[in-house]
């Protein structure tokens, strides 16, 4: 085989790892804890992936004499999962029991 087949894949190699090493890096988008509000219509189908959110749920309870909680905080596989459930209001990234 002639010597220049051999060379090709040396340069090709070398051309491809020097034409990424001048490239910036694109922004991460960086993670908040702001809440996320469900909004209608509310998804039907979820993925099953899982990445916690801490969902903030109508409880539907409302007290006359006394205050008590109208709201419950709930952790949901992820933000789908979440805002299918028509009583969610909100959620925010990672689990209730971590917060």
């Amino acid at each position: 085989m002639p010597m220049i087949y051999k060379l090709v894949p040396i340069l090709f190699l070398a051309i491809a790892s020097t034409s990424c090493a001048g490239t910036i890096p694109e922004k991460v988008p960086a993670v908040t804890n702001a809440a996320v509000a469900c909004t209608d219509p509310r998804p039907q189908i979820c993925t099953q992936d899982y990445t916690p959110v801490c969902a903030t749920r109508d409880t539907g309870i409302r007290c006359v004499t006394t205050p008590c909680p109208a709201t419950e905080d709930i952790t949901y596989s992820n933000g789908c999962s979440a805002c299918s459930d028509k009583n969610v209001i909100s959620y925010r990234p990672g689990s209730c029991e971590a917060r």
